[in-house]
């Protein structure tokens, strides 16, 4: 499948990495294709490094892989993106306090700013719910992290769902877009986990099921 990573940081390279595995074809979707290190992930994955809008027009899912607080903004310059997966895995983070937070929650998400941005398209939420270094390797997990995707589109997450088991993870369906209002918060358990509670090794969430019980 073709995909269009929109931004190389962290995450996007992390699912570049992840995704070239099963042999995807990736485009990079950056505002300076000739950067040294757009560069060297695209020998890396074998992915072609195209300016965003070019890459997003080109392929069969999108991918905002972006910082919250230039996301609107990059966003606008993709075009209308209609009937168009296009795969949200950000969290609307920003600081306050000197603290990480969300800078929204509960009431409306990220998931429900990208798809009123992008009306036309067909927005799944997920991949935010772990951090870039499981993303792109889930090997050596005694079980298939689990990852929760939101979206009104059931054929988008029937997609969606074939892609995250590429990446090794167990998709699990959490309802509608709405749904993003939980996700992105429980994305939060993960980020103070890791940031403030000293669990620095890769490690993300599983859902186990219980072997019956004898009697």
């Amino acid at each position: 499948m073709k995909i269009a990573l929109i931004g190389a940081g962290h995450v996007g390279g992390a699912l570049a990495r992840g995704w070239s595995r099963r042999g995807h074809e990736l485009l990079l979707g950056v505002r300076d294709p000739s950067q040294h290190t757009v560069q060297a992930l695209c020998q890396e994955t074998r992915a072609q490094a195209q300016h965003p809008r070019e890459a997003a027009e080109a392929a069969a899912v999108v991918v905002l892989a972006l910082p919250w607080n230039g996301a609107a903004a990059a966003v606008a310059t993709l075009g209308p993106l209609a009937d168009k997966i296009v795969i949200d895995c950000m969290n609307p983070l920003t600081v306050r306090d000197g603290v990480l937070v969300l800078e929204r929650g509960f009431t409306h998400s990220a998931g429900e700013a990208v798809a009123a941005w992008l009306p036309e398209a067909r927005i799944v939420k997920t991949l935010n719910q772990v951090g870039a270094d499981v993303m792109a390797d889930t090997r050596g997990f005694v079980v298939p992290p689990v990852m929760f995707m939101a979206s009104d589109h059931p054929d988008a997450k029937a997609t969606v769902a074939g892609l995250l088991r590429d990446l090794g993870f167990d998709p699990l369906d959490a309802g509608g877009l709405r749904q993003s209002r939980h996700l992105e918060p429980y994305a939060m358990v993960w980020i103070n986990q890791t940031l403030y509670q000293g669990k620095h090794s890769p490690w993300a969430f599983a859902a186990l099921t219980r072997a019956p019980l004898c009697p």
